[in-house]
């Protein structure tokens, strides 16, 4: 686990899965886990949709953005978060 982002809004954490071993080895396991702080809402993103987040937020850092367009784009996919943050 690894916290990529941390703002008063939004946390977001990058998750790396060995592969199965039974896979082929290109295959990658693993997502995202994004927190809505004001919502208390999460969402694990994970594949296609994964892989569609990191191309965003890749060609975000490419322009320097604000945290405020950081955060304007992670709101886009925590609109999808249908599970409540628990803590234990």
């Amino acid at each position: 686990m690894l916290m990529l982002y941390n703002s008063d809004s939004f946390a977001v954490l990058q998750f790396d899965l060995p592969a199965a071993q039974d896979s082929a080895p290109a295959v990658h396991r693993g997502g995202y886990e994004i927190v809505d702080k004001f919502a208390r809402k999460e969402i694990f993103l994970e594949g296609a949709l994964a892989q569609r987040f990191r191309e965003g937020v890749d060609h975000l850092v490419e322009t320097e953005p604000t945290e405020e367009a950081l955060d304007e784009f992670i709101a886009g996919y925590t609109q999808l978060a249908q599970q409540p943050v628990s803590l234990h």
